[in-house]
């Protein structure tokens, strides 16, 4: 039997929803519709707002009911709290549930992270998930995970009979293997890649320093552009959220977010675009590689690095170069990071595709950005990892 509340597009085929994980703006949300998304995920009830937008714009939203996790002090031995959680999490139920742009509730996030033994947690959002569908039956229930591994999904299978869909957080190349290892895993319910990332930078390669070497913009659209079109042939998969419609710093400022942070688009939202059946007349910039004259500088030193980049009509390009420290404040399971410094360096030259400067006087790691834009508005963006020392 279908889940109450999810889309039919024939008797034996539900179709898939389509859209991102959001974080933003009312004008980024528009940017979203206009790529053709029909549905938008949210994590919390601050988030609530887009209820009303998204329905003017005609789209759906999967409503993020925040449950909090154990990695940031809350004790769930502690039944006081876990009442007092439960309370507000069924007073927003009640707030939303009659919106007419809702389209199902996504109870918790990621809420085992970092914790040795999820069964008792994934209990609980079972049993809160209960509560959800006492309240509003008409809607599905979703629970999103970590890809943490056959193990946990394992565990899975067994678990949690009041959450209508799986959702899996799931990056790079696992997402082409993920109908296996459901299968083996004797997971049965309808999953929803709850987020689609390219290569995160837990699973890059890294420079010797330890700095993760981050995709192009490019790069990352290919990415999006073959995982959509292999989902697309899954019947188990229900949906999937591109990560993440907005501009967010979670070890660069340019790693995860799908937009810059002045609300330029990309490669990848036009990847997006594409997927979603409106692909654009005039596509992002195209980078074809960067390089950096090392890896080492000695302090003060002149440091080279070139970019190769075209516009899609063959048109003049503009790049911004930006060196910053390297990250610092490097949390776990996307939780707010704070920017590293821009740091000054002396320029002694710089156009479209070549810079040079001056390395930094104080020893350490740093990152080159490169942002290149061109006369339509749109970005393509890279980075280039290099130690002063």
């Amino acid at each position: 039997m279908l889940c109450p509340g999810l889309p039919v597009r024939a008797a034996t085929a539900p179709e898939q929803w389509r859209g991102a994980a959001f974080e933003g703006d009312r004008a980024a949300l528009e940017r979203l519709a206009a790529a053709g998304a029909k549905v938008v995920r949210v994590y919390r009830e601050a988030d609530a707002w887009v209820l009303d937008e998204a329905g003017r714009l005609g789209m759906k939203v999967v409503m993020g009911l925040w449950v909090e996790h154990p990695r940031h002090g809350f004790d769930y031995a502690d039944e006081q709290a876990v009442r007092a959680q439960e309370q507000t999490l069924l007073a927003a139920v009640a707030r939303h549930r009659d919106h007419p742009a809702l389209l199902a509730w996504g109870v918790g996030n990621e809420v085992e992270t970092g914790v040795a033994d999820p069964l008792p947690l994934w209990r609980e959002i079972d049993r809160l998930a209960g509560l959800v569908k006492r309240l509003d039956p008409a809607r599905p229930t979703l629970m999103v995970v970590a890809d943490t591994g056959m193990d946990a999904f394992r565990a899975l299978a067994g678990c949690c009979p009041n959450v209508d869909l799986l959702g899996i957080n799931v990056y790079a190349g696992a997402v082409f293997d993920l109908p296996q290892r459901l299968r083996e895993a004797r997971i049965t319910k309808p999953v929803v890649i709850a987020e689609l990332g390219p290569l995160g930078q837990w699973q890059a390669g890294r420079k010797p320093w330890g700095a993760p070497v981050e995709l192009t913009s490019t790069e990352k659209a290919r990415f999006f552009t073959s995982a959509l079109a292999f989902l697309e042939d899954q019947p188990q998969i229900r949906g999937a959220f591109p990560f993440l419609w907005g501009a967010k710093q979670e070890q660069t400022a340019t790693w995860h977010g799908l937009l810059l942070a002045d609300g330029s688009q990309t490669a990848m939202t036009d990847a997006l675009a594409a997927a979603w059946g409106r692909p654009v007349a005039k596509p992002a910039p195209v980078i074809r590689g960067i390089g950096i004259g090392a890896d080492e500088f000695a302090p003060g030193a002149e440091v080279s690095a070139g970019v190769d980049a075209v516009a899609h009509d063959g048109s003049a390009l503009a790049t911004e170069w930006t060196v910053r420290a390297e990250a610092t404040d490097l949390r776990k399971g996307g939780d707010a990071e704070t920017p590293p410094p821009r740091i000054d360096v002396r320029v002694l030259q710089a156009d479209a595709a070549t810079v040079r400067f001056l390395a930094p006087p104080a020893a350490g790691a740093y990152r080159l950005f490169i942002t290149v834009r061109d006369r339509n508005g749109k970005a393509a963006t890279a980075n280039l990892p290099f130690l002063v020392r």
